[in-house]
This record gives C-alpha cells, sequence and structure tokens, in this order.
C-alpha cells in the first residue's frame, strides 16, 4: 500500500502539472500525509534545473501553510479528542509537563523536525496542542523547511543527476548529521 503511494506521487513529477502536485504534496505532508515531498522536488529539479529555487521556494511556503493546518488540527482537535482521554487515564500532569519543556524548547523541536526526517507533521501537531507561539512556529518552521528545501534543489543544481542517488539514500542521514553539528555549535558557544 506505501509502495503504490509512493510510486503514484513519484509519477506526479513527470505530469504538466507537477508544480500543483508538488505544492499540495508538500502542503499535505505537513499535517497528514506519509510521503514527503522530496520524492517529486528531487525530479523536478533534475528535469528543470533552471527553475531549481522556484520548486525550493514553492516547497517551503506550501509546507508552513501545511504546517500551519497541523498545528491548528493540534490546537482545536486535541481539546476535543485527546484531552478527555488524558484526563480519563488520568494523565493531563504528564501533558502538562510536556507543555512547559515545548514552550522553553518549541524552536528547537520545530526546527529539528522540520530539517531531519523526523515527521514534521507530529511537531506541528504538537505545536498547537501544547500553545506554542505561533509567529515562533511559522519562524522556525519558515527556516528549517526552507533550508532543508534549498539545500536539495542546491544540490541538484549544482551536481545533477549524479547526485540523485547519494540524496534518495542518504537524505535522512545528512540532515540528522547537518542538524547535529548545529545544535551542537550552538550548545559549544552556550557553555564557552
Amino acid at each position: 500500500m506505501l509502495r503504490r503511494l509512493y510510486d503514484w506521487t513519484l509519477s506526479l513529477a513527470a505530469g504538466p502539472r507537477a508544480p500543483a502536485a508538488l505544492g499540495s504534496v508538500s502542503f499535505v505532508e505537513s499535517s497528514f500525509f506519509p510521503i514527503p515531498p522530496d520524492i517529486l522536488l528531487i525530479p523536478m529539479v533534475i528535469a528543470k534545473r533552471e527553475k531549481a529555487w522556484w520548486y525550493a521556494a514553492l516547497c517551503t511556503v506550501t509546507s508552513v501553510l501545511g504546517g500551519v493546518l497541523g498545528y491548528l488540527i493540534g490546537m482545536f482537535l486535541f481539546q476535543q479528542v485527546a484531552e478527555p482521554i488524558l484526563s480519563f487515564y488520568g494523565k493531563m500532569d504528564y501533558f502538562n509537563e510536556f507543555s512547559a519543556i515545548f514552550h522553553e524548547w518549541g524552536w528547537w523541536f520545530v526546527f529539528i523536525a522540520g530539517v531531519t526526517p523526523f515527521p514534521y507533521k507530529v511537531i506541528t501537531i504538537a505545536s498547537g496542542a501544547a500553545g506554542l507561539s505561533l509567529p515562533i512556529f511559522i519562524l522556525a518552521s519558515i527556516v528549517s523547511r526552507g533550508l532543508r528545501f534549498f539545500i536539495v534543489a542546491a544540490l541538484l543544481y549544482f551536481f545533477g543527476p549524479p547526485i540523485r542517488d547519494f540524496i534518495e539514500k542518504r537524505l535522512g542521514l545528512m540532515f540528522t548529521i547537518f542538524v547535529v553539528l548545529l545544535v551542537g555549535g550552538f550548545a559549544i558557544l552556550k557553555f564557552v
């Protein structure tokens, strides 16, 4: 089932409405769809390298807008569905502790989820449920999602098809290493 969904999503990259498909997949992936937009972005940039920056910008904007939808899902559906269940099982205190941590470190949660293979949709929904500041959420989303999509587009623009296999096989690993180095650098600066 997931493989068919993956193949179907990939087939959208070859059609005349590829940019609309890219924007749509990027939007829904940020709140509930399981397939990342990279599988459309990569072949589209390979096919039309001159549009790499436009495709990366499209992914960024639609991903952030989809993230806001995820935020709203967390904000409104959490209170109606999850809160009564947590209260019934006596777990609201745990959620309150999570919310306190999320308020302090929310920027980093959103940023890390935005550039790594961690499902961004989980953090978009959690951000709304925990009541993270919407402007902070949006800013962290713009930075992280923009960084992710523009790095992929830049690699493809400058290195072309040979880099495609490398990116597809190691995308998650590369972004995870980047985030670890980035966060580690900030941690070192904080304690030095």
